[in-house]
């Protein structure tokens, strides 16, 4: 089906407004330009609203690093989700991803824990993995605290979900129990060869000059880019692996490599339900304030989510 015309739109204004392409950025102006164009944009009224939000620190694998719970409306406790936001783990904080970790809170009825790992190139591969090892770690220790139950879930969208699926990776090597993982068209094969990547590869938000650009500050002075903390889709054996809810894009790059995911994930015993949206583009999850079609999307796979997570 064609792009969804409420984004259609968007896409156009963007075109029109002649906004340079990330890539032709320095990361600090990509930084700017995308709180830009996600929290400079919102209107109040646009805010998900959520039971109550606190500002803490949790523990990095060098350091605290700032973070953000959101706890739902009603009585708990709740599922915990330590949230990894997107933004190719260049750009992005907090803030740029604070309606995504409220309609996860708010739809899928969980507190979640969203979590500000160091971004590259200042901390290249594999920081950001460590800190979010790190501190999905801390979240399991802090359950309580936080006002979850003993039930802990991952969740990301793009280099977020790439960090969501390393850490259910590591974190079961290790022995922690995981009650899912909700990856949001994720990033899990660094140099892969897939059609989307081709169809998709300009006009449609990310374009594959861009993903040259975050995989280059990221780990582009890295030898092996199967390395499971970079690419979750070549790890040795997934078997045993908390079920999940991966969301995929019609016009995304990363459509793909995230169905192939899923389908690895059920190869190997693992319940993984794809949900696949015609008509969306990568970082549909952050517009739902002006398109219904993607909010239809949004709240349809974290009500799956919640429902994954509760049995």
């Amino acid at each position: 089906m064609p792009v969804d015309p409420h984004i259609a739109a968007l896409l156009t204004t963007i075109a029109e407004a002649g906004i340079p392409p990330v890539y032709e950025r320095t990361p600090e102006a990509g930084r700017a330009q995308f709180l830009e164009l996600t929290l400079g944009t919102r209107k109040p009224e646009q805010l998900v609203p959520v039971g109550s939000t606190e500002d803490i620190t949790v523990a990095g694998a060098t350091g605290d690093l700032s973070a953000r719970v959101y706890r739902p409306d009603g009585d708990g406790p709740f599922p915990t989700v330590a949230f990894f936001h997107g933004g190719g783990w260049v750009i992005g904080d907090l803030d740029t991803h604070d309606n995504v970790a409220r309609n996860i809170c708010r739809r899928s009825g969980v507190v979640v824990v969203a979590v500000d790992y160091r971004l590259a190139p200042e901390h290249p591969f594999p920081a950001a993995a460590e800190d979010a090892v790190a501190a999905a770690r801390w979240i399991a220790q802090h359950l309580g605290e936080l006002g979850g139950d003993a039930r802990l879930a991952l969740a990301g969208d793009s280099a977020g979900g790439n960090l969501a699926a390393v850490v259910a990776q590591q974190l079961h090597a290790e022995g922690t129990t995981l009650a899912g993982q909700f990856l949001i068209y994720p990033a899990v094969d660094a140099e892969g060869e897939y059609p989307s990547r081709v169809q998709n590869a300009k006009g449609y938000f990310l374009e594959q000059p861009s993903m040259d650009w975050f995989y280059g500050h990221y780990a582009g002075a890295w030898d092996d880019a199967k390395d499971p903390l970079l690419s979750p889709l070549h790890a040795a054996d997934l078997a045993g692996l908390p079920s999940a809810v991966i969301v995929t894009a019609e016009y995304d790059p990363l459509r793909d490599e995230g169905e192939a995911y899923g389908k690895a994930l059920r190869a190997a015993g693992v319940e993984a339900d794809v949900r696949h949206y015609n008509g969306m583009i990568h970082g549909f999850f952050d517009m739902g304030t002006f398109s219904p079609a993607a909010q239809t999307a949004i709240e349809e796979s974290c009500a799956r989510f919640g429902e994954l997570l509760r049995g």
